[in-house]
C-alpha cells in the first residue's frame, strides 16, 4: 500500500506543510505582529463567514443530524468538571479545564475535514461548529464568574453580578462571525431559494482563501509560542485534549448508535489542538496566561501524531 495515497496522509499533509511555512516565516520574522492581528481579522471577519454562511446556504433543516451535539457537548462538559474538580475551584483551574476541552475547530478543523471527509463531512462539523462557542465559552464564562465571585468573597470584595456576566456572555456567542453566518446561511436554504452567480462565486473565492491562510497564521503564532517553564502543565492539558476528550466524544458517540461518517467527524474534532478562545479567557481574567500559550503550542505540535493516529484508527473502524 503506498502510504502517501492513504486519504488520512493526504489529508493532513498539506494542513501540516501550510502550518510549517507559517512557522517558517514567523521564526524568519516575515510577518510582523502587527500584520498577524490584521490578518486574523480578515480571516475572522471576512473569509470565515464567506465560508460558513455559504456551505449551509444549501443545507435543509431535515438533513442535519443532532445527534454529534447530543454526544460531543456532554463528553465534553463532563470532562471539563472533572479536570476543575481535580485541580480544585479557581480562576486558574477553569481556565486549564477549558484549553483541555475547547478544539480549534475553525481555523484547522474547518480545512482539515473538508480535505479528509468532504462536504458531507463539513456540514457534520458546522453542525458543532454553530453551537460550540455558545456551549463551552457560555459554561466558561459563567463557571469563570462564580469563581471570581468566590474569591471575592473569600478577599471581603466585591462580588461580581453573575447573571449580567452571563448574559453578557451567550449574547457575544451569539453575536459572533462563526456561528451568525451558520444560522443565517440555515435559514437562507429553508426558503428554497439558491444563491445568484454574482453573489455565489465571491463568496465560494473568499472561502477558498480562509483555508491557507487560516493554517500559515496557525504557524507564525506557534513560532511565537514560548513553552519554556509551563512543559508539565502543558502536558496534562495536552494529554486531556489531544486523548482523553477524542476518547470520551467517541465513546459518548458510540453509546448513542452513531456510527459511520458523523462518528469519525466529531471524534476528529475532539483531537483538535486547543482553539484561540481560550487564550481571550486567560487574558481576560489575568491569569495562566504563559501557560495557556504553551498549551496551544504543545498540542498543536503533538496533534501531528496524535490526528494522524485517531483518524488512521476511524478510517479502520468505519
Amino acid at each position: 500500500m503506498n502510504l502517501a495515497a492513504h486519504p488520512v496522509v493526504a489529508s493532513l499533509t498539506p494542513v501540516f506543510l501550510l502550518i510549517a511555512i507559517g512557522w517558517l516565516a514567523g521564526r524568519l520574522h516575515w510577518i510582523r505582529d502587527a500584520a498577524v492581528k490584521d490578518l486574523s481579522n480578515l480571516v475572522f471577519l471576512v473569509l470565515i463567514p464567506a465560508l460558513l454562511f455559504r456551505t449551509m446556504s444549501a443545507v435543509r433543516f431535515e438533513e442535519l443530524d443532532l445527534r454529534p451535539v447530543l454526544a460531543y457537548f456532554p463528553a465534553a462538559l463532563l470532562l471539563l468538571a472533572i479536570s476543575i474538580g481535580w485541580r480544585g475551584f479557581n480562576r486558574a483551574s477553569v481556565v486549564m479545564g477549558l484549553a483541555g476541552v475547547f478544539s480549534n475547530m475553525v481555523m484547522i478543523g474547518i480545512t482539515l475535514v473538508e480535505l479528509a471527509y468532504g462536504k458531507q463531512g463539513l456540514v457534520t462539523l458546522l453542525t458543532l461548529v454553530s453551537v460550540h462557542a455558545l456551549i463551552l465559552l457560555t459554561t466558561g464564562s459563567v463557571v469563570l464568574e462564580l469563581a471570581v465571585a468566590r474569591e471575592a468573597r473569600a478577599g471581603g470584595g466585591r462580588t461580581p453580578h453573575l447573571m449580567q456576566s452571563a448574559a453578557s456572555a451567550v449574547k457575544g456567542a451569539l453575536i459572533h462571525p462563526i456561528p451568525l453566518p451558520i444560522l443565517c446561511g440555515l435559514l437562507f436554504a429553508q426558503t428554497g431559494w439558491t444563491l445568484p452567480t454574482v453573489i455565489d462565486k465571491p463568496l465560494l473565492l473568499l472561502g477558498n482563501a480562509f483555508g491557507p491562510l487560516s493554517l500559515v497564521l496557525v504557524g507564525v503564532t506557534l513560532a511565537r509560542t514560548p513553552l519554556r517553564g509551563h512543559l508539565q502543565d502543558a502536558l496534562w492539558i495536552t494529554v486531556s485534549k489531544n486523548l482523553l476528550l477524542p476518547v470520551m466524544v467517541g465513546l459518548s458517540a458510540w453509546a448513542l448508535g452513531i456510527t459511520g461518517l458523523p462518528l469519525t467527524v466529531i471524534v476528529v474534532a475532539g483531537a483538535l489542538p486547543i482553539g484561540a478562545n481560550v487564550f481571550l479567557f486567560a487574558q481576560r481574567y489575568d491569569v495562566a496566561r504563559e501557560l495557556t500559550t504553551a498549551s496551544m503550542g504543545m498540542t498543536t505540535l503533538v496533534s501531528l501524531f496524535t490526528l494522524s493516529l485517531f483518524m488512521l484508527a476511524m478510517s479502520w473502524i468505519n
